[in-house]
């Protein structure tokens, strides 16, 4: 059996990794064991007793966290003249059109959520084998394709996330940063998981809440009680 590290043995001391905790014990225990040199993400994972084939049962959607992410999204938004200093003026990182659109062709992806227009998607569409695979393609679902550009804008620069469940019934997502006090990220877990139980399929049978982890980046990983009732 390998040796463990120092850093390993700390972690270790710190808890019992066996069992499942409160949400707020298990947020305390994932600041504790994080000993990374930089603030680091608190990431949770939420195993939904969902059939991700069909598609009745594809849980997909977005929430607003109460505190953010702690991370400065880049936004482009691509659009007609006319909007594009509405655009900026909510704060949009990068705006324009064709441009973009080449730039993209090109390989440029150096942003983390694209905003269009209904009548700019057209344009948008023959992007979909770069932007897809990488999460970036503009959704109605998820309010990144609207006339309501400052409104889509503004609201993602203040917490707004994608969720979507993976093939294997698993949503990931991050609610915030190490250095976040206890409360405002048990605030933005509480969110996410509220979301998550209002925009459960009817077609889904059994448990619905199989198993809920968390973890900040390069951590171990720490099980919360999916029996309590988090506060809703």
């Amino acid at each position: 059996m390998a040796k463990l590290t120092r850093k390993q043995k700390a972690v270790a001391e710190q808890g019992d990794f066996q069992k499942s905790y409160k949400l707020e014990e298990a947020i305390e225990l994932v600041q504790k064991i994080t000993y990374t040199k930089f603030d680091a993400s608190v990431d949770i994972s939420v195993h939904l007793g969902v059939d991700p084939r069909k598609a009745d049962q594809m849980v997909r959607g977005t929430v607003v966290l109460p505190h953010g992410t702690g991370k400065n999204k880049r936004i482009l938004v691509l659009c007609t003249p006319e909007k594009e200093k509405e655009a900026r003026e909510a704060g949009a990182d990068h705006v324009g059109l064709d441009d973009y659109i080449k730039k993209i062709e090109e390989g440029w992806v150096d942003i983390d959520v694209i905003i269009t227009m209904p009548e700019i998607m057209a344009k948008v569409g023959r992007l979909g084998k770069i932007l897809g695979p990488r999460g970036l393609m503009p959704n109605p679902k998820t309010g990144t394709v609207t006339v309501e550009i400052a409104k889509a804008v503004q609201a993602i620069k203040s917490g707004k996330i994608e969720y979507k469940v993976d093939k294997y019934g698993i949503v990931h997502a991050s609610v915030g940063r190490v250095s976040f006090s206890k409360e405002a990220l048990r605030d933005n877990a509480k969110e996410l998981l509220a979301t998550l139980l209002k925009a459960k399929p009817a077609s889904a049978k059994g448990s619905y809440l199989k198993s809920i982890s968390l973890a900040s980046t390069m951590s171990k990983g720490v099980d919360v009680d999916t029996s309590t009732n988090f506060g809703f």
